[in-house]
C-alpha cells in the first residue's frame, strides 16, 4: 500500500476519573465513532496518567472497567478500531523512559497544567505529574500517530510531544511520526448549567452544574429546569446571554439543528418551556448511549475479551515501533 493510500493513524486517550460528562461528549468523544471509517483509531482509558493523582484502589479499578464500556457505548467498534487499558501494553511506560531522556527540564517546568496540578495537590507534587507530558508523548509516539483529537488544554503537551519526536529524529535518525493535532469541524463548547461562563466539568462543586452522560431522563431534566438563564425574555443567541446561548448550543447538537432553526423553533416560548425542551432533547440523545453501557456492564466477560484482544493488538504495533527506538539509541537486541 502506498503512503497516499493507507489510512492515517489516530490515537487518543481518556482517563478512567468518573462518567464522561455532556460537554466531554460533545467536545470529543461523540466524533470518536465516525472517524473510525475516515483513520485507522487507536482508543485508550490511560489509567496510568490517572494515578499522579491519589486514588482509591478499588474505586479506580472500578471507574476504569466503567470508562472502557462507556468507550465502547459511545460508538468504538472493538474490530474496527484498537480499544484498550494503557496499563496493559508495557510499551507506553517504556518508551516514556527513553523519550525522558531527551526532554529537557525546562520544557517540563514550563507545562500549565503541571503548574495548575500542583497548585491544586500541593501536598502530593509527584514525579509523575511532572513528568505526565512525556507519557502522553509515548502514547502517542510508540503508535506512530499522523494525528491527535485534543482540545485546547492539550494544546501544549502534543506540540511537546512534537518538539520530542523531532529531536529525537535528529538526534538518532528518522524514527517517529511528527503528529498532527486533529480539530474537529464543528467544535461546539458546552458550558456550566450554573456559571455559564465556565466550561462544563466533572469536578464542579454544584451537582446541578454538569450532565453526566449516564444520568437518567429525570435527573438530566431537572438540572435543566435549574440552568440558569437570564432576566430577559427572548430565545436568542447574543452576547451577554451567556445561559441561553448555552442552551442553544446545546439544543442543537442533541437535535441537528442550527441555532438559528432553534431560536425560530422557540420565538415567543418562555424560558421554563425552553429549558424543559432542551433536557427532553438531551435525555433522549443520549438514551442510546446509557441502554448500550447497561448491556455491557451486564457482560463483563464480553469486556474483558475486547479490552484483552485490543491489548495484545496495540501491543503488536508498538513493539515495531518501540523495538526501532531501542535500536537507534544503542540498546542490545535480545530477541
Amino acid at each position: 500500500m502506498s503512503e497516499a493510500e493507507r489510512k492515517k493513524v489516530i490515537f487518543s486517550g481518556i482517563q478512567p476519573t468518573g462518567v464522561f460528562t455532556l460537554g466531554n461528549y460533545v467536545g470529543a468523544i461523540r466524533n470518536w465513532g465516525p472517524l473510525q471509517d475516515e483513520y485507522d483509531c487507536i482508543y485508550s482509558i490511560v489509567d496510568e496518567h490517572a494515578i499522579t493523582v491519589r486514588r482509591d484502589p478499588v474505586k479506580f479499578r472500578q471507574q476504569t472497567v466503567e470508562g472502557y464500556a462507556l468507550l465502547l457505548a459511545c460508538g468504538i467498534d472493538p474490530k474496527k478500531s484498537i480499544a484498550f487499558i494503557q496499563s496493559h501494553n508495557p510499551n507506553h511506560a517504556q518508551l516514556s523512559w527513553i523519550l525522558g531522556c531527551v526532554t529537557q527540564f525546562g520544557e517540563l517546568s514550563r507545562m500549565t497544567q503541571f503548574k495548575d496540578k500542583a497548585a491544586k495537590h500541593a501536598d502530593d507534587i509527584n514525579a509523575g505529574l511532572f513528568t505526565y507530558p512525556v507519557l502522553m508523548a509515548a502514547d502517542i509516539l510508540t503508535y506512530n500517530a499522523d494525528v491527535v483529537p485534543i482540545g485546547d488544554d492539550q494544546r501544549q503537551h502534543l506540540e511537546l510531544a512534537r518538539n520530542i519526536a523531532v529531536r529525537f529524529n535528529q538526534r538518532y535518525g528518522e524514527t517517529f511520526t511528527v503528529p498532527e493535532a486533529y480539530i474537529p469541524k464543528v467544535g461546539a463548547r458546552i458550558k456550566s448549567l450554573q456559571d455559564p461562563t465556565k466550561k462544563m466539568s466533572k469536578s464542579d462543586d454544584n451537582p446541578n452544574a454538569t450532565i453526566f452522560i449516564l444520568d437518567d431522563k429525570d435527573t438530566i431534566m431537572r438540572k435543566f429546569k435549574r440552568a440558569v438563564t437570564d432576566s430577559e425574555t427572548e430565545i436568542r443567541y447574543a452576547e451577554g446571554k451567556d445561559g441561553i446561548n448555552n442552551l442553544l448550543t446545546i439544543y442543537s447538537c442533541a437535535t441537528g439543528k442550527t441555532v438559528q432553526d432553534a431560536e425560530k423553533e422557540f420565538s415567543g416560548f418562555g424560558y421554563g418551556d425552553f429549558k424543559a425542551a432542551v433536557g427532553e432533547a438531551v435525555a433522549d440523545w443520549l438514551e442510546p448511549v446509557r441502554t448500550e453501557y447497561a448491556r455491557l456492564m451486564d457482560d463483563k466477560a464480553y469486556l474483558k475479551q475486547c479490552w484483552t484482544d485490543g491489548a495484545q493488538r496495540a501491543f503488536r504495533l508498538s513493539n515495531k515501533i518501540y523495538a526501532k527506538a531501542c535500536r537507534k539509541i544503542g540498546f542490545v537486541d535480545y530477541r
